[in-house]
């Protein structure tokens, strides 16, 4: 005969060391027992339907669960009783339909139909595989679960990874993903389609990029040039200045500046950016295992590119920048490696905007315009070898450029009217007006000696 009791943690404690032979009913909710089994203690409902069938429904195994919470889930099916409902037949629903979710997933539809419709088309695999690769968090998980919010942290997640990806390597990888639940989507596999209208956000442009975005692309004046030096200079003085009063006011601990080349890094760097125009981010990190001195070249990855060409590459320095360089060089010691430019700080790497006020203060002594932008000595040293007549490709290879459509886009208009002189000389020869070697002795070298009259004249 069944026993009757309460069924409380302490009484659990207690059938669980006696292993009862019959059930053991609660004696205050109708129908809430426990069983003994092979297994141990089981929390069970006796129950009856609308129609009077009497059932049972398997609530969980003590130890599982304990008797406070088997009671409530007791609690809560004799409620969908009391409702007309069958709480077995919904759990045994629930349990179809999690049957039928997981036909659903990311990995079985991938698999499945999507891998039969792809083997179709040209590139199917490489798309498959690219779904499956960069997407294998979500793989075991249903389509129609996936929501914008999975899609921003794994967009998160990409970007913030030791080796981040381009944007564009991202949204390939996303798209191909949103093809797939379209798929599913118009198939009726999933309702709807879980991330329609839902897109990347593209990153924000960086302190160089808006530096870039926002100045004009042109070269600065011979007056511009001459202003800049004087504002170096100006930048020095006064920072020797600043130096000496310090010195006489109980700061005697501080370096004297009035016996060093350059007061800090701010010239040494505003100079090689002038002389190599080289971008501000990798002017941040170059370092002196990247400089030969020697042969006067720098050889590092541009970082703006190192994504698509990871491999260093190889630029000429001018006398003037490897002067600029050596002297900075002796004044730090002579370092074999470490960061050209460190932070005067920390000893890392400078912060993307450290320049701003540096270059702000130098631009005022000098009384050049408020709004000539730094990055505007990039545009300058491409501007004038285009102008002086150095071929675009040259220009192309020594600014970095991905690709020579940007040189060309932006300073081929600054080259000297080398076409137009071209079909001149062509006219002159067909009409034995003049010899081919007095042509190259006179008028070639006038156009190279008048590139900004050329320019001028446009």
């Amino acid at each position: 005969m069944a026993r009757t009791l309460k069924l409380t943690a302490k009484a659990m404690d207690q059938l669980a060391k006696s292993q009862p032979d019959e059930d053991v009913f609660d004696s205050e909710l109708p129908g809430f027992h426990v069983r003994a089994g092979k297994r141990g203690l089981t929390f069970r409902l006796y129950y009856r339907t609308k129609v009077g069938k009497q059932r049972i429904l398997t609530l969980g195994r003590y130890g599982t669960l304990t008797a406070a919470q088997a009671r409530e889930d007791a609690k809560e099916a004799l409620a969908i009783v009391a409702q007309g409902g069958d709480p077995r037949g919904i759990l045994e629903e629930a349990k179809i339909e999690s049957a039928r979710q997981q036909q659903q997933t990311l990995r079985a539809y991938l698999e499945g139909p999507y891998t039969a419709f792809q083997n179709r088309r040209k590139d199917g695999q490489g798309t498959l595989s690219r779904i499956s690769r960069d997407f294998s968090d979500w793989l075991d998980r249903p389509m129609g679960n996936l929501t914008r919010a999975d899609v921003e942290r794994w967009q998160a997640d990409q970007e913030v990874k030791e080796k981040p990806r381009a944007f564009s390597t991202l949204k390939r990888s996303y798209d191909a993903l949103a093809a797939l639940l379209a798929h599913a989507a118009e198939r009726k596999v999933i309702p709807v389609h879980p991330l329609k209208g839902v897109k990347l956000q593209k990153p924000a442009f960086t302190e160089e990029e808006l530096a870039e975005l926002g100045s004009e692309r042109r070269y600065l004046e011979p007056h511009e040039v001459e202003a800049l030096f004087v504002g170096i200079e100006a930048y020095q003085d006064e920072k020797r200045q600043q130096r000496r009063r310090s010195r006489q006011h109980g700061k005697a601990y501080l370096p004297d500046l009035d016996h060093v080349p350059y007061v800090d890094h701010v010239v040494p760097w505003i100079l090689t950016m002038f002389y190599t125009g080289f971008r501000p981010g990798d002017l941040f990190g170059l370092r002196w295992e990247h400089i030969n001195l020697t042969f006067a070249t720098i050889r590092k990855t541009i970082e703006k590119t190192a994504h698509k060409r990871p491999e260093p590459q190889t630029f000429p320095l001018s006398g003037s920048a490897v002067e600029v360089l050596k002297t900075w060089h002796r004044q730090q010691g002579q370092p074999s490696v470490g960061l050209v430019f460190p932070s005067p700080r920390t000893g890392k790497r400078l912060d993307r905007t450290a320049m701003q006020k540096p270059w702000a203060a130098v631009r005022k002594l000098a009384e050049l315009p408020e709004d000539l932008q730094l990055y505007t000595l990039r545009h300058n040293f491409a501007s004038q070898l285009v102008m002086a007549g150095t071929d675009i490709l040259t220009v192309s290879k020594l600014m970095a450029h991905s690709s020579i459509e940007t040189t060309i886009q932006f300073y081929a208009h600054l080259a000297p009217e080398h076409k137009r002189e071209a079909v001149e000389v062509f006219a002159r020869l067909a009409e034995g007006r003049e010899e081919t070697a007095e042509l190259a002795g006179e008028d070639g070298p006038e156009v190279m000696k008048h590139p900004r009259a050329a320019h001028n004249g446009n």
